[in-house]
């Protein structure tokens, strides 16, 4: 083997593992950009994991608050309900009372009366105005029987409210029974 075989025999061993070298370091650089890519892909990942629970707690907050301010609302909805057929028969009392000649003691049933009405409305109840004459509306009136019309204009509409109904807020808690003409 000559000189020049043997030099180009070392300079293609040394091009070999120069470009073995440089092989290997574009793999390295292309891994390592791989790695990168792929931690850029799970930050992403978490990014979105933090986003989404973040927002699903918000709904969360809102939703709890909601219903807590609902609770509050409606909290003495049970109570009150009890109490609305006391407050009929203070009604009915009243009436009865009306009739007789001891004024002094319908005054003092009276300012009872006016007194229990008030803490009442002071607690959010109120009465849903109905009278005679009114449309009669399924959602909002119970019809406990239909009677025959007086006159044609009360055909389909209350002839005569039978019990009062309340609203608490904006829910009806009793619905006022009524008579309809048909």
């Amino acid at each position: 083997m000559s000189k020049k075989d043997k030099a180009e025999e070392v300079s293609e061993v040394e091009l070999n593992t120069v470009a073995e070298k440089a092989a290997e370091e574009i793999v390295n650089e292309v891994k390592e950009l791989t790695v990168e890519e792929q931690l850029q892909e799970d930050l992403a990942k978490e990014k979105d994991k933090f986003l989404r629970l973040f927002a699903e707690f918000e709904n969360y907050k809102k939703r709890t608050s909601k219903e807590r301010m609902e609770l509050y609302r409606t909290a003495g909805q049970e109570v009150i309900v009890s109490l609305l057929p006391v407050m009929d028969d203070f009604d009915r009392g009243m009436k009865e009372l009306a009739k007789s000649e001891d004024k002094e003691m319908f005054k003092g049933i009276e300012l009872i009366s006016n007194k229990f009405t008030e803490t009442l409305k002071n607690k959010g109840l109120q009465e849903m105005a109905v009278k005679q004459g009114d449309a009669f509306d399924a959602e909002k009136h119970d019809a406990i029987t239909q009677i025959p019309a007086p006159n044609k204009k009360l055909k389909g509409k209350i002839i005569d409210v039978i019990e009062k109904g309340f609203t608490l807020g904006d829910k009806i808690i009793r619905h006022p029974k009524v008579v309809v003409g048909n």
